[in-house]
């Protein structure tokens, strides 16, 4: 499977009374680095719209393993770990820069649906978004 990396950093409105990482916003990292693996793959989230396949998120996940703090820097692994014609499974990995360790791992899963929010094939509603999905779900 395809895996993409994104360098970021914990910004302070990210952070809770505590100067760490709030659990929230780990959840938008996942979304940044979900938008940016399918922009690699030739795609982006307003296109698939434009076409009709929206990827709405219905399952959620995620482990706190080490926390991060105001302007920690880190790595975010996206990949895309599973894909069928009803939906798209990414997992998530973020690393701490400076010691290698894990901060956190999550999973999230994405149905396709047409502008009804219908649960569609998209191997058949939209065989071009399946095809460029397919050359980095191998």
């Amino acid at each position: 499977m395809f895996t993409d990396s994104i360098e970021m950093s914990v910004r302070y409105a990210e952070t809770d009374v505590m100067g760490v990482a709030h659990h929230s916003v780990y959840y938008v990292w996942f979304e940044v680095g979900r938008t940016e693996l399918i922009k690699k793959c030739g795609m982006s989230y307003s296109q698939m719209e434009k076409e009709g396949i929206m990827l709405p998120l219905t399952e959620s996940s995620c482990s706190y393993i080490r926390g991060l703090v105001y302007e920690e820097e880190f790595t975010l692994i996206t990949r895309l770990e599973e894909l069928t014609g009803a939906k798209a499974v990414f997992s998530y990995v973020i690393i701490k820069k400076e010691s290698g360790d894990i901060a956190a791992r999550g999973r999230t899963v994405h149905p396709f649906v047409d502008s009804k929010f219908r649960v569609v094939n998209i191997r058949k509603k939209a065989p071009r978004i399946w095809e460029l999905l397919s050359s980095i779900a191998k």
